[in-house]
């Protein structure tokens, strides 16, 4: 079980997450919780470090934002014991949870578990703080923003646990935002596919990195909300299941159903769309323009070439972080003159609408569907990116909420009166 910042907000809150967990261990289970810091922590520590110093190393930086974590854990062992429960919490150095890589974005490379298997086997729920692990080094080391997720994941697999409930602030993954199309609906299960391009283009539900490793794993994973009346166990929840391809081919099939075409319509406003005119079109160019920005750790999404009015010259066009625009202009301004480009043009006013199902496999004209109900709604595509399931546009960010609901409807994804 695994619960986020906004579900360990408060001790109300850590009382009520106490009572989630001793409910579902009077199951029968064995548990084990993954518990982020109270929200808004992680933040407030980030800003002492650079307070204390801006060039800060990122071996302390880890040792104070991991202290979020470790308050949490410590508290819900605590309430979990005043409710008659046998609990304790276990750092991720006292597993421990091994990790490789640098500091601030570490990776998990193993857990040991003996000693966890051992006391949940004697009746006791662990408590394990998520975001954090070991370095080889012997230091305390940080999994990224959102790492809880894939801490939670991560436990799960080593444990072979049965699933992995993930607790957040909205009770399961729906076809798109509510806040933005009040008709949309809960899935009942999601594969892991659909999860992990969902969460890359902009559903906030869970971190891409834990699905990822849910996906290779194959660990059952469900999302479900902390917020429900005090102390129902998730067997009674009704969630949203992430599950393997196979799985949910044999729930349609029990059901009679096909494959639905189109799971999800995400959205994201935090892209940057980015132009380098009369780009020299020759062998190598292209490189020398994504090779500095990959050696900078930023992440470029869509990519556009189109062919220049002069011959010898191509217009490149690509979309970053919003965040990353800044970085991004000064390092291509940089090498202007090794890359040969005339100017840039950014636009930071853009917004990536998504359309994700497992069922474009299968199905012809879902490119076409999308690409023919924002045109009648006048609304212009800027950039296009594909995968096997997935398709991206990029458009202007004021029409967002507008090409999200006019996609919902155009794919029957709207909920019946």
């Amino acid at each position: 079980m695994k619960f986020g910042g906004t579900s360990m907000a408060g001790s109300e809150r850590i009382r009520r997450v106490a009572n989630i967990v001793r409910r579902q261990q009077e199951r029968g289970h064995e548990v084990a919780v993954v518990v982020s810091a109270m929200a808004g922590e992680t933040d407030r520590l980030v800003n002492w470090c650079r307070e204390a110093n801006p060039l800060y190393d990122p071996a302390e930086y880890d040792v104070v934002v991991a202290s979020g974590e470790q308050v949490t854990s410590g508290l819900l062992a605590l309430t979990l014991q005043a409710l008659g429960c046998k609990a304790r919490s276990w750092l991720g150095w006292q597993m421990p949870i091994h990790t490789v890589e640098a500091h601030a974005k570490a990776r998990i490379a193993s857990i040991e578990t003996d000693a966890l298997l051992k006391a949940m086997g004697e009746g006791e729920i662990a408590v394990i703080p998520g975001f954090q692990g070991l370095a080889e080094t012997g230091r305390v080391t940080t999994l990224g923003r959102g790492g809880s997720d894939t801490s939670a994941v991560a436990v799960a697999a080593a444990i072979g646990a049965d699933r992995c409930d993930i607790y957040t602030d909205v009770d399961g993954v729906y076809t798109t935002d509510p806040r933005i199309v009040a008709r949309a609906k809960k899935q009942e299960f999601v594969t892991y596919e659909e999860m992990l391009e969902l969460a890359s283009v902009g559903a906030k539900v869970l971190q891409t990195r834990s699905v990822s490793l849910a996906m290779k794993a194959g660990v059952r994973v469900q999302v479900l909300s902390s917020f429900v009346e005090d102390g129902v166990p998730a067997d009674d929840l009704p969630g949203t299941m992430i599950v393997s391809d196979e799985e949910m081919a044999e729930i349609m099939e029990s059901r009679g159903m096909e494959t639905q075409l189109v799971t999800g319509i995400a959205h994201d406003k935090n892209e940057a769309r980015v132009v380098l005119t009369r780009v020299p079109d020759r062998p190598g160019a292209v490189s020398m323009i994504f090779g500095p920005l990959a050696d900078a750790g930023i992440n470029v999404d869509m990519i556009i070439q189109n062919v220049g009015r002069d011959k010898g010259e191509t217009d490149v066009t690509f979309t970053v972080p919003q965040a990353d625009l800044a970085r991004t202009q000064a390092l291509l301004e940089d090498r202007r003159p090794t890359i040969g480009f005339n100017r840039i043009v950014v636009d930071a006013k853009v917004a990536k609408v998504s359309v994700v199902g497992v069922g474009m496999r299968s199905h012809a004209g879902v490119a076409a569907t999308m690409f023919q109900s924002l045109a009648d709604r006048g609304i212009n595509v800027e950039a296009i990116s594909t995968s096997e399931i997935k398709i991206s546009v990029l458009i202007d960010e004021d029409e967002t909420e507008l090409a999200v609901r006019v996609l919902h409807t155009a794919y029957g994804l709207d909920a019946d009166d």
